[in-house]
């Protein structure tokens, strides 16, 4: 980092680099909520570090915000990083999980972080008191009751580079949630790295060459945390924040927002531009303007090669330049960036290496590009030999933003980190230099000997129902009667068609069986919302396995032929 670098996030919003700069909020239906300038925010945020001191938090204590979006999170957040005390986000109940999941996630994160208080809404009170979690309900205290309190003057300790600045829930796609130790040096390094690799094809950094940031991301996932809001902060960039709910009713409000003409970048995930290829109408895109998104960064799932194509072929017209979508590959124990694809050609696809993934049948995969400033990375065989390129193995990341290890969890911290070096659990290989992600090694099917990735099975199933997406689906493995590991698909449809789901049933096993030669354990269709997400809208399959074993997925029960 530069000499001039701020040395931790309380110095960074003390004295932001463009301090008259900052964010708007967008409620559900876009409106504005209100904005303030980077000046302004780190200043409240100076007095709601007085509040949680007069409530009694002290540094090193846990803070769990359980808000939706708005300035109430952000100042609670802040403030907590300024008073020393460790925040942590979780989502709120909403559309990116059930109520009955989120106040789940609420007491598991409680019960890991034994949290001093919980900033949450009367509701949540309310819930979990009905639920029985009397202990957890004591510790929620609301925006309006810390509102209410006289800042304790002098509340904001000194900070040194290493100590910690936040607590980051990771997104559990396939186990329990853990949360990364975040410290004041990772997350400056991280945004510095992101500055130097997005600004790179136009030039210079992205600070000096962008102007606006949108993000409709939550505030819980890394991506919409460090990406979008510390992200600005670090480079001075105007913010729009959407609800995630806004996006997610209609797609055309995330374009509509980035169509100012400014020069402007957005991270989203792969599903994101899927939705937007799938659901902007051709009558919307007449006026819709995008010469000006500069970085369309795609990451935090696997970048598909054709969701890639059908949003570079809808939205040409309307300016969007194929140089300007970027994948990328990162996570929370990173902090957030890993790779960006910073050659500015466009996104770049590679078949995977002869007889190097042992029976999948990928018959392409995205580039994600090349290390952020100070990242190494080494794809290891099973015994941990460092592979040469153009190999497949358990992708290693060695990064000075790396987290320091896992909150209280000894255990995981050892599983997953070695001499500075982090097990991503992904599987990838190298080609020049640049990384290609291939897919999940803890989710790999064994099945008649063979590995197989999940989402091998449920991109075939996507396009058997005739979208890239549309028909979220999750595959996982179980046993059945001593013979070994057989696939099970649960496919999310928008109602109940006898004649159409049999249909669609016939043609998703006959494209898996011409595909992979496989035949299905069990075909599960089920209504819109079953199918549990990360807060990034990954598939949770373990959650999703542990659900159709235990019975509790409602299913469609598909009559036979003769009684319809």
């Amino acid at each position: 980092m530069t000499p001039d670098s701020p040395l931790s996030l309380k110095e960074l919003l003390l004295a932001p680099p463009r301090p008259d700069r900052g964010l708007e909020i967008l409620d559900r239906r876009g409106r504005s909520i209100g904005a303030r300038s980077w000046r302004e925010l780190g200043e409240i945020a100076e007095a709601q570090a007085g509040r949680l001191h007069r409530h009694g938090v002290q540094p090193e204590d846990r803070v769990l915000l359980c808000l939706p979006l708005g300035f109430s999170l952000l100042d609670c957040w802040l403030g907590s990083v300024l008073r020393g005390a460790w925040p942590a986000a979780v989502a709120p109940a909403g559309v990116l999980g059930g109520k009955e999941q989120a106040l789940a996630q609420v007491v598991h994160a409680a019960e890991a972080l034994t949290p001093r208080v919980i900033v949450g809404s009367t509701h949540l009170r309310e819930q979990l008191t009905e639920r029985g979690d009397r202990a957890i309900a004591e510790r929620v205290v609301t925006p309006e009751e810390l509102e209410e309190l006289t800042p304790v003057t002098g509340a904001l300790p000194d900070i040194h580079p290493d100590q910690t600045a936040f607590l980051q829930l990771t997104s559990g796609s396939t186990g329990k949630r853990r949360a990364g130790v975040i410290s004041h040096r990772a997350i400056l390094h991280d945004t510095y790295a992101s500055n130097l690799s997005i600004g790179q094809p136009l030039g210079s950094t992205a600070a000096e060459s962008l102007e606006r940031m949108v993000s409709w991301l939550p505030m819980h996932h890394d991506m919409g945390l460090v990406g979008g809001l510390l992200f600005s902060l670090r480079c001075g960039f105007d913010l729009t924040l959407m609800a995630p709910e806004a996006f997610l009713a209609r797609p055309r409000a995330w374009l509509q927002a980035l169509a100012t003409g400014a020069p402007s970048l957005s991270p989203a995930p792969n599903f994101a531009y899927q939705l937007c290829a799938e659901r902007v109408r051709d009558e919307e895109l007449t006026g819709l303007d995008l010469s000006g998104w500069k970085a369309a960064l795609v990451g935090a799932e696997m970048v598909r090669p054709e969701t890639v194509r059908g949003f570079l072929e809808r939205f040409e017209s309307c300016g969007f330049s194929a140089s300007s979508l970027r994948p990328c590959y990162g996570l929370a124990e990173a902090t957030l960036a890993v790779t960006f694809d910073d050659r500015g050609e466009g996104p770049r696809f590679r078949r995977p290496p002869e007889g190097s993934t042992e029976g999948w049948e990928l018959e392409e995969v995205t580039c994600n590009g090349r290390p952020v400033a100070d990242t190494e990375l080494e794809v290891r065989a099973p015994d941990g030999t460092v592979l040469g390129e153009d190999k497949v193995g358990r992708l290693w990341v060695k990064a000075p933003s790396l987290c320091d290890g896992y909150y209280d969890d000894p255990n995981g911290t050892y599983e997953s980190f070695d001499d500075g070096w982090l097990d991503t659990g992904d599987l990838a290989f190298l080609h020049d230099g640049e990384l290609y992600p291939v897919g999940r090694h803890k989710e790999i099917l064994v099945l008649r000997g063979h590995n197989v990735m999940p989402h091998e099975l449920e991109w075939l199933a996507d396009e058997a129902a005739g979208g890239g997406g549309s028909e979220r689906c999750g595959a996982f493995a179980v046993a059945r009667d001593g013979s070994g590991e057989e696939p099970v698909l649960v496919m999310e449809v928008s109602g109940r068609d006898d004649a159409a789901l049999r249909a669609l049933d016939s043609e998703v096993r006959s494209r898996l069986g011409r595909a992979l030669g496989l035949p299905l354990a069990d075909l599960v269709f089920v209504r819109r919302g079953q199918v549990p997400k990360t807060s990034s809208g990954k598939v949770r399959r373990a959650e999703l396995r542990r659900l159709y074993l235990a019975q509790q997925l409602d299913r469609f029960e598909l009559p036979s032929e003769e009684s319809s």
